[in-house]
């Protein structure tokens, strides 16, 4: 089998221009960023035509070592619905350049099922997380400089400043670092750090707003910490909100690209799943919904992070309407959470996969949860037995919901026709009545439990003395009414990333409760997040270089 980098760079690529024609967009209208890649202008977004098209999530069983491709999957049943006659368009998170040369790689798909052209879109593509980044970053240089101006100092207490740096790389030596120093004239001495860049509010903001006024509004409203005589302070009081949206001005467009078969793709945005809401741009959804009748999208990691905050934050925020779900597995991967090793993986045993299956059971109902019956998909991989796909067909029999094989990795549209088929008729079944978990007019703490209770599966949730702190902090600001977007381990359905498959008896504990209220939304912290990973001791960029053809290598 070809690499990934290999099968993307012998696509016939198309030139952007014809990509937009597809759908219906002037291409005199859009802004070209070279041959292939170019920015949508807002002024496509139709509020009437999304209310008529329709909207497929992807999410996932609880992540593995051995991979479970929601983006494969997706990209793989946008090119299958066009395939059988469909107009789709797939709409997808940008990747960060931290795991691209650290261990997880970029986010175009894989086999013959991606994005291309694969190295932009891997590398700078069209520089929106360079924008998030410097945006992020004048709102840092304005509350040192104004901490250091006594004249128009807002008296800001530097202690209680939560707002960090960023830049889009993996570099744990920056995680905790000590600014002002060498004088008086480089600033007031404080303890603060950097975050990357995907992790940002900056980043969550952007893809929540509705347009150019909402970002300018909602950057405004980042909370930046208090006054010594304990008032608020936010961006808004620094007057930053104009020049940080002056800086997102071509970042705020949504990015058309296309698939290995020339299937429309807009690629947008890019936050993390475990810290923020995971999902692409509100603005870049809507765009596919007014230029397509079908848009695939996906949501990061599992039900339990992905889903959940794409319903109850995304979906109330933009008003969107998801029509059906699909939840991806692997043989490999339920193996995993019946107790096989990684050297197993590829070795026949229905035993592992049934012992796994309590795992894919949560998350459909969890889906079912939010009043959309799921189809399950196992993305195929060539060592997975008859046998083994059986006993997760026959599962899902039992659980009422249709079952599908997807195989676009290895044969690209050919291989999601069936896919395409199943998720259609599961569409035209009407089954779905979506319904977010919560009411917004919730108080904080009530929402924080019914997550944690009815989609992790906790007996119920302790707050450390920090955490109740914060709860009458919000409740102070009058913030109660703002979404909830929990930070805990993608790697389980608990707050501990030891515990497989479905675990049960556990307490989810929150030790503290962060506010991000341009975001819309408060994060609760569960256990041990990192806002600024670092790289493995054998990170990707080694491999990452140029051949003798001046081709570049190792991307993944």
């Amino acid at each position: 089998m070809k690499t990934d980098i290999q099968i993307a760079r012998e696509a016939q690529i198309k030139p952007i221009k014809e990509i937009a024609e597809k759908l219906n967009i002037n291409p005199e209208r859009i802004d070209l960023y070279g041959k292939y890649k170019a920015k949508i202008p807002l002024s496509y977004i139709d509020e009437e035509k999304i209310k008529k098209s329709k909207l497929i999530l992807v999410t996932a069983i609880t992540p593995t070592p051995a991979g479970e491709g929601k983006t494969t999957t997706s990209i793989g049943l946008a090119m299958g619905l066009n395939k059988i006659g469909k107009k789709a368009t797939v709409v997808l998170r940008e990747p960060s350049l931290g795991p691209v040369f650290g261990v997880k790689g970029g986010a175009a798909g894989g086999g013959y099922a991606q994005v291309i052209p694969m190295e932009d879109i891997n590398l700078h593509f069209t520089g929106d997380l360079s924008a998030v980044e410097k945006a992020n970053n004048l709102l840092s240089a304005l509350i040192d400089n104004n901490i250091q101006n006594s004249k128009y100092s807002l008296n800001i207490d530097p202690r209680t400043i939560g707002w960090k740096r960023v830049m889009d790389m993996n570099d744990r030596s920056l995680r905790d670092i000590v600014i002002g120093l060498g004088g008086t004239a480089n600033g007031v001495p404080r303890e603060t750090g950097f975050n990357i860049t995907a992790a940002s509010e900056v980043m969550a903001i952007l893809c929540l707003a509705s347009d150019r006024k909402d970002l300018e509004t909602r950057l405004g409203n980042i909370f930046v910490g208090f006054t010594f005589d304990k008032k608020p302070v936010f961006a808004r009081d620094l007057k930053a909100q104009g020049a940080m949206t002056v800086l997102l001005k071509d970042a705020i467009m949504p990015n058309l690209v296309q698939t290995l078969d020339n299937t429309p793709a807009i690629i947008h945005g890019g936050p993390f799943a475990n810290i923020a809401q995971g999902t692409n741009s509100i603005i870049a959804t809507k765009t596919g919904l007014s230029l397509s009748d079908y848009v695939v999208t996906e949501a990061g990691f599992a039900s339990d992070l992905g889903a959940e905050k794409f319903f109850d934050i995304k979906c109330q925020t933009g008003g969107l309407n998801p029509c059906a779900v699909v939840i991806v597995a692997t043989i490999r991967a339920l193996k995993y959470h019946g107790g096989a090793k990684k050297e197993q993986f590829a070795e026949p045993n229905a035993d592992f996969v049934y012992k796994g299956l309590p795992n894919l059971a949560k998350h459909v109902e969890n889906m079912k949860m939010f009043g959309v019956n799921p189809i399950v998909t196992i993305n195929k991989f060539d060592t997975d037995s008859t046998e083994e796909i059986k006993v997760i067909e026959d599962f899902c029999k039992e659980q009422q919901v249709s079952f599908v094989v997807n195989d676009s990795w290895a044969k690209g549209s050919e291989g999601a026709i069936d896919f395409a088929n199943t998720v259609v008729n599961e569409i035209e079944s009407n089954k779905s009545n979506f319904k977010p978990l919560y009411d917004l007019s919730w108080d904080i703490e009530k929402k924080i439990t019914t997550i944690a209770t009815k989609v992790y599966g906790a007996n119920g949730v302790e707050f450390a003395a920090k955490a109740k702190k914060d709860l009458a902090t919000i409740n102070s600001l009058g913030l109660n009414n703002l979404a909830v977007c929990i930070a805990k381990t993608q790697n389980s359905l608990s707050d501990n990333p030891d515990l497989r498959c479905r675990p049960t008896d556990f307490v989810v504990n929150i030790r503290e409760i962060e506010i991000s209220s341009g975001a819309g939304f408060v994060v609760p912290i569960s256990g041990s997040i990192m806002r600024m990973p670092g790289l493995p001791s054998i990170p990707a960029a080694e491999a990452i270089g140029f051949d003798n053809d001046e081709n570049i290598v190792g991307l993944f």
